[in-house]
């Protein structure tokens, strides 16, 4: 998931009895499927997790494409390059997109955006793991953008209207940078050579746990899920969906010809699901506190773009004023 542990600032849930008038509405609206919309009434709490979640989804795509960006140089091919470009590009348009809908709530981008500079909000997880190899890039494609659609998907039927809508272009565009890091890895094992194939075994082997974590901890210990679900912020809880990419992307892995580093994983006849092993949690939970191997990195890098961007922010500003001025003339 590309937003984790979002805080929902509540202890329990409210009985029906205990709700305000304009509380029981406003669930009743969220119970009938009927959109909330930005000027729509809204308790603090729900306004407040959708700030925290779309801020933190919105940190995520832009975060998420600084280990990409390093390969930029570096892909095997120019069509490679410029694959690589366009998705980076997708990704700078979703962070727009997701920062948009928050906006929409009265956030502040800027406020938030330093917040992510200060370390005081979050992003995904799994972009404080280094890419160390062209083979990396197929494996965030097919399992990070993998776990992505299979989160963002039913996303897309959120409660509120403008993080919806934003979902259903994202999906389709994560949709196709997967199919696209599938491809990479799939070329790699069918027409590489021994050292190729190897080097995509090597990258699926450090990304697949780190992957498992994005759906976030065990439902018996995510508080706040609870309270998304009867909002309908989320529709699936954490373990749903986790077993849900596990059970789609085991097949497309056996098509690769690869493994999983689970001795665990195995087909369950009974459940209908794969069985797999235990998630070092403690891990997840070290790389959220800012101690992951690039976590200190990936922050360092943004605030340089941020200060080395700002002629350019200027100059698009002065540009904006020297033509609205024109247009007064």
């Amino acid at each position: 998931m590309y937003a984790q542990l979002v805080d929902t600032g509540t202890k329990r849930l409210k009985t029906r009895e205990e709700m305000s008038p304009e509380e029981r509405d406003f669930q009743d609206k969220i119970d009938a499927e009927t959109k909330i919309e930005a000027k729509n009434w809204m308790p603090d709490g729900y306004r407040k997790t959708l700030i925290r979640q779309i801020s933190q989804h919105a940190h995520s795509e832009i975060v998420g494409m600084l280990p990409e960006g390093n390969w930029v140089t570096r892909a095997p091919t120019l069509k490679r390059k410029l694959q690589l470009m366009a998705k980076i590009q997708d990704e700078a348009g979703h962070g727009l997109y997701l920062y948009s809908a928050m906006e929409t709530l009265g956030a502040d981008r800027d406020e938030e955006i330093q917040k992510l500079h200060d370390g005081k909000a979050k992003y995904s997880s799994i972009f404080n793991y280094p890419t160390l190899n062209w083979a990396d890039m197929g494996a965030v494609g097919w399992l990070v953008d993998g776990a992505a659609i299979v989160n963002q998907v039913v996303l897309q039927r959120t409660s509120y209207g403008p993080y919806s809508r934003a979902m259903v272009r994202i999906c389709k565009e994560e949709s196709f940078h997967q199919r696209q890091g599938f491809q990479i890895l799939l070329d790699m094992m069918r027409e590489g050579t021994q050292a190729q194939k190897d080097m995509v075994q090597d990258a699926i082997n450090r990304l697949w746990w780190p992957a498992l974590m994005m759906f976030g901890p065990h439902d018996d210990e995510s508080p706040n899920s609870q309270q998304s679900m009867v909002w309908k912020i989320k529709r699936k809880s954490n373990d749903e969906l986790r077993q849900m990419f596990i059970d789609q992307t085991i097949p497309q892995l056996e098509f690769l010809g690869c493994t999983v580093p689970d001795p665990d994983l195995k087909w369950n006849e009974e459940t209908g699901h794969y069985d797999f092993g235990t998630i070092d949690w403690k891990e997840f939970y070290d790389v959220l506190k800012g101690d992951g191997p690039c976590n200190r990195e990936r922050i360092s890098t943004r605030r340089k773009a941020i200060d080395e961007g700002t002629w350019v922010r200027e100059a698009a500003v002065a540009y904006a004023a020297k033509q609205k001025q024109r247009a007064a003339a």
